[in-house]
């Protein structure tokens, strides 16, 4: 597969577009995570609102930039040269005017920003945490800055060595990256509508912790693990050790501050119950189980 180009007649909005804009077959100007969600909008699930960068984008900055793939990483497997280049590319006046004017559409508020790489639902490959996201961003320069931190990402030691042992080719991947509001969660974490563990689909699992899910998703925190019946109905609670809660600061970041373990569950009966619910239909319109943070 020849490495990801731009035309000259692109346009702003084939650089950017709703998530609305988007389903499960566009994974590749969306990628995984931007094509998940645009299909969840679409079905009318509880989605933040936001916008995909895609992956036009990202090939409209290699060209403006004269990256040339292949010979980088020729001279430096690991993905350094590459990752510097980009972080040090500016970004195509186009490109910038099209996502500010996404961005003022979204409010010009408090959002993350969320790499998507087009191998995220390739079979046999688990692509979570390979490349990197950043929460509460805000304010136009800040969004632009995230926005090229996250392709860079994309080359980052673990992401290279992670693809190499998949197999996978270096210009058979490429970058969207999602832009959505910032929620401000007193409690978060990840759901699996089947067992991870054990397989097993007639029991949902929940992991979850306080703050903002980064924490869980990270692996920073011990979270509170429930085991669920299909209904919500809970079979198994472990208290979890919450060591650490990331919350969002005010004027755009993120801070850590020290956990409680705490004696009860975070979430209750009807929560739960409710999430299942919700983890349920998400799976039955995959056609297949899901995680869901």
């Amino acid at each position: 597969m020849s490495e990801p180009t731009a035309t000259e007649g692109d346009v702003p909005d084939r650089l950017v577009g709703e998530l609305a804009e988007f389903g499960s077959e566009d994974l590749a100007s969306a990628g995984g995570k931007g094509a998940s969600l645009g299909e969840l909008v679409r079905a009318g699930f509880p989605v933040p609102s936001g916008f995909v960068i895609t992956t036009a984008a990202y090939a409209r900055l290699l060209k403006s930039s004269g990256l040339e793939l292949t010979p980088l990483l020729d001279e430096d497997a690991t993905g350094a040269k590459i990752r510097s280049a980009v972080s040090s590319s500016p970004v195509p006046d186009d490109l910038t005017r099209a996502v500010v004017a996404a961005y003022r559409r979204l409010g010009s508020g408090a959002v993350a920003v969320r790499s998507s790489a087009t191998a995220e639902d390739l079979p046999g490959a688990a692509f979570a945490g390979q490349q990197d996201s950043y929460l509460n961003v805000v304010g136009e320069e800040a969004l632009i800055g995230a926005l090229r931190d996250c392709w860079a990402s994309l080359w980052t030691e673990r992401a290279v060595s992670y693809r190499r042992r998949q197999g996978i080719e270096p210009t058979e991947i490429a970058m969207a990256v999602v832009v959505q509001n910032m929620v401000a969660a007193d409690v978060a974490g990840v759901m699996f509508s089947a067992n991870p563990v054990t397989g097993q689909r007639d029991e949902i699992v929940v992991d979850a912790s306080r703050g903002l899910g980064e924490a869980v998703v990270s692996g920073r925190v011990t979270p509170d693990h429930y085991v669920l019946d299909s209904r919500g109905g809970l079979r198994c609670w472990t208290a979890g050790g919450h060591e650490v809660e990331i919350r969002a600061v005010e004027g755009g970041g993120t801070s850590d501050l020290a956990g409680d373990a705490g004696s009860e569950p975070l979430l209750s009966d009807s929560q739960l119950r409710q999430l299942a619910a919700l983890g349920s239909r998400v799976a039955a319109h995959f056609g297949r189980p899901q995680d869901i943070e």
